[in-house]
C-alpha cells in the first residue's frame, strides 16, 4: 500500500500549487480521501475531505473559498488545488486514505513540503 504526495515546493504569496496523491495497493474508490497538513510546531489539521464516490467535500474554514479538493478514481489519485496561498499556509502536507465499512483502515502518506515565502 502506497499513497505519494507530490508537488509541493516554494511560492510567493498569492500564489498557486496542485498537489497530488497517487495511490496504489488498496481499491482506492473504496476510501474517502483527505489532505492534512502540519507546521513546525504545531498538531496535524484537517484541510479537506471527500468521499470515496461523487462530489461531497468538506473543508477547513482556514481554506474555504482558496482550495479545491477533487479526485480521479479511474487514476487512483487525488488532488488538492491551492490558490491565494499565504505565509500561514506553509507546512507538510499529507494525503490519507479512510474506509469504514465493512472494516475500519486508514493508511497516511508521507508528506510534501509547502513553503510559501517572499
Amino acid at each position: 500500500v502506497q499513497l505519494v504526495e507530490s508537488g509541493g515546493g516554494l511560492v510567493q504569496p498569492g500564489g498557486s500549487l496542485r498537489l497530488s496523491c497517487a495511490a496504489s495497493g488498496f481499491t482506492f474508490s473504496n476510501y474517502e480521501m483527505s489532505w492534512y497538513r502540519q507546521a513546525p510546531g504545531k498538531e496535524r489539521e484537517l484541510v479537506a475531505s471527500i468521499i470515496s464516490v461523487g462530489s461531497s467535500t468538506n473543508y477547513a474554514d482556514f481554506v474555504k473559498g482558496r482550495f479545491t479538493i477533487s479526485r480521479d478514481n479511474p487514476k487512483n489519485t487525488m488532488y488538492l488545488q491551492m490558490n491565494s496561498l499565504k505565509p500561514e499556509d506553509t507546512a507538510v502536507y499529507y494525503c490519507k486514505g479512510d474506509r469504514y465499512s465493512p472494516f475500519r483502515r486508514s493508511y497516511w502518506g508521507r508528506g510534501t513540503q509547502v513553503t510559501v515565502s517572499s
